[in-house]
């Protein structure tokens, strides 16, 4: 299993794309999933891509961001193109990205056609660069339960449509992540872990609220605190044959929580693994 930080989690820090590698390599992370605005905002900086990345021993695991579907197509394209070339300068494959901004219960047949129409588009041009669309499994988007995740797979019907897995968001629609983890098993490219406390607090990773700097990080745990069984969840994701994964941490104290719970997940998978 490869290991990522994600850049999100310090979006609020201030911290040098050098100190993140640093602390990254230090830890014993294997890579950086790049947030789309901060690769946006290195942009100018010609210095920094895939080979600054691997003198540290690190590599770009996923460029995460937030396709406009909705927009007008010339304006989806364009971002398109733009996240596609500073995926290539930073040495990766996958571009990640929500679909929709209402849940699949609330989304239109019109809606869910159009939507579905326009990741064909992204996937098309995606392909002709060797890159894929990884779309997150995510509340109040058309991925925010397994069924319709799963007639998305479908509908789009595309070689270069995978899935970014978030185990904590999978969980709460209601399914346990093993059994949504075996059938969508073909199209995970990506996992991303994360707990909370109670189920209850599930609400402190909306987004009005986890991006904002004032939000509320009440029930955010370490990975092995919380409601979601992860040594359960790492043994049955030891069946697939290679697994990227970013810790996803949105509390305080970022660095000591990752630090620890990139430890915990290596001695997780030790175990599992005698």
């Amino acid at each position: 299993m490869k290991l990522s930080i994600c850049t999100i989690s310090f979006r609020h820090h201030l911290h040098s794309i050098d100190q993140l590698a640093h602390f990254a390599k230090t830890q014993g992370f294997q890579g950086i999933e790049l947030w789309g605005v901060h690769a946006k905002n290195l942009a100018d900086e010609l210095h920094y891509g895939a080979d600054w990345l691997s003198s540290y021993g690190l590599e770009t695991s996923m460029l995460s961001d937030y396709l406009p579907l909705e927009a007008p197509i010339s304006e989806m394209m364009a971002e398109t193109e733009k996240l596609s070339s500073l995926a290539k300068r930073w040495g990766t494959n996958k571009i990640r990205t929500f679909v929709g901004k209402q849940g699949s219960l609330d989304t239109s047949k019109k809606e869910r056609k159009e939507l579905i129409s326009r990741l064909r588009m992204l996937c098309d041009y995606l392909e002709s660069k060797g890159q894929d669309l990884l779309v997150e499994t995510h509340p109040n988007t058309l991925t925010d339960n397994l069924p319709s995740t799963m007639q998305l797979l479908e509908e789009t019907n595309h070689s270069s449509l995978q899935v970014n897995f978030d185990v904590l968001h999978i969980w709460e629609s209601g399914i346990n992540p093993i059994v949504a983890m075996k059938q969508l098993r073909p199209y995970i490219s990506h996992f991303h872990f994360k707990n909370i406390a109670s189920r209850a607090q599930l609400g402190v990773f909306s987004p009005n609220n986890v991006y904002a700097a004032s939000g509320s990080r009440e029930g955010m745990v370490p990975l092995f605190e919380g409601a979601i069984d992860y040594d359960e969840f790492l043994a049955g994701v030891l069946s697939l044959k290679e697994v990227d994964a970013s810790l996803e941490w949105f509390g305080s104290n970022v660095k000591s929580v990752l630090a620890k719970d990139v430890q915990e997940v290596k001695k997780a998978l030790q175990l599992v693994q005698v």
